[in-house]
């Protein structure tokens, strides 16, 4: 199934996005209920993941003890899990109507391996434009937040170093740079993203999202 088979009638495609500890978790799980709540068809996904190859790919990207991991090598598996999320998930939801609402899409490849890692965002957009077909959301809502903020949420939650994944687990200026990046890319089409101080209260974040979300619907 390719994007060109979707209708007019097709669901909202919508993407969280920001850094770790920005607290996208929380506000898609408000968003799901709040839509949910209205009668609108609506299902939440994350990536990597949303189908099992890709949460098997989720557990190699992301969790230590695998070996070493290139950078190239990283990119690719998150696109290889990103195509799988498209064609067996993603599209099929779309197409029938129903709302998608992710954690995550193609900017926090352009971001954490593009701008992060160093490989360009047009080389890795290249790879993400063959594996989504170049679908990308209708909206994506973007949480930013500073890296010490992030490191600050996520010691608070109970995540310790001990606990960080392999990306988490980066140095400070590395999730600086993917602000930095997340921000560049807002900025390159601020009509589909809606840009949000992460550290507002999570209820004033909720009603801003919602007000938008229902205003596409």
């Amino acid at each position: 199934m390719s994007t060109a088979s979707l209708s007019s009638a097709r669901g909202l495609f919508l993407a969280f996005e920001g850094g770790d500890g920005a607290g996208k978790s929380t506000q898609l799980r408000l968003l799901h209920q709040a839509l949910a709540r209205g009668g609108a068809p609506v299902v939440i996904t994350r990536e990597p993941g949303g189908t099992d190859i890709g949460e098997k790919l989720r557990s190699l990207v992301l969790e230590h003890g695998h070996g070493q991991i290139d950078e190239r090598t990283e990119a690719l598996m998150y696109a290889a899990a990103r195509a799988a999320h498209v064609n067996q998930f993603i599209l099929p939801h779309l197409r029938s109507g129903t709302h998608v609402v992710t954690d995550r899409f193609v900017d926090s490849s352009l971001a954490y391996q593009g701008i992060g890692r160093g490989l360009g965002i047009e080389q890795v957009a290249a790879v993400n434009r063959f594996a989504t077909d170049g679908l990308a959301p209708d909206l994506t809502i973007l949480l930013d937040i500073s890296a010490a903020d992030g490191r600050a949420r996520r010691v608070t939650a109970g995540g310790g170093v001990e606990d960080a994944d392999r990306l988490e687990a980066e140095p400070d200026d590395f999730h600086e740079r993917i602000r930095q990046g997340f921000l560049a890319l807002a900025g390159t089409a601020p009509e589909r993203y809606l840009v949000l101080d992460a550290t507002t209260g999570a209820e004033q974040l909720h009603r801003q999202i919602l007000n938008r979300v229902q205003a596409m619907l």
